[in-house]
């Protein structure tokens, strides 16, 4: 029993670090990743510990735990290339897009919606001059995810 503790530990602290600091290894071309090796892992550990104490005998325990660990592995690799399939990572440029103020803008702060279709949410805006909620702006320059905001001429 002690067996599967430890390499579903293991497991948990492989697939944790893999997420939180992002893979630091990947084997055969990325079909073997931190993220998949620790669920793996996790999981021989916990199906393992769940046949044990059913009252089964050690040798079902370890051919479960490996058939549920490579199902496992395989599952997630299959969801982190759909994922990373869907990623196109390419910034969208929001300089000249116009939009409304939804909340007071000034120097520090402020919130706008544009009206961009990539659009779905308000964003942090800021601006040389204040401008009240309601009023139509332009974006003139972008910094990560906030955005640089004018009136529209009238």
């Amino acid at each position: 029993m002690l067996v599967f503790i430890i390499i579903g530990l293991l497991g948990l602290a492989l697939a944790i670090t893999s997420l939180v600091i992002g893979d630091f290894f990947e084997l055969a071309d990325g079909a073997l990743s931190g993220t998949s090796l620790g669920a793996g892992a996790l999981l021989f550990g916990a199906t393992g510990m769940v046949v044990l104490s059913s009252g089964l005998q050690p040798w079902v325990a370890y051919p479960a735990g490996l058939v549920v660990a490579v199902l496992v592995i395989i599952l997630v690799n299959v969801m982190i290339k759909r994922l990373k399939a869907g990623d196109d990572g390419t910034p969208v440029s929001l300089v000249g897009i116009q939009g409304t103020v939804t909340s007071d803008v000034d120097r520090g702060h402020g919130e706008v919606s544009l009206d961009a279709t990539t659009e779905l949410e308000t964003r942090l805006a800021f601006s040389d001059e204040p401008i009240e909620q309601g009023l139509r702006i332009i974006v003139v320059e972008q910094h990560g995810a906030r955005v640089k905001v004018e009136p529209v001429p009238r």
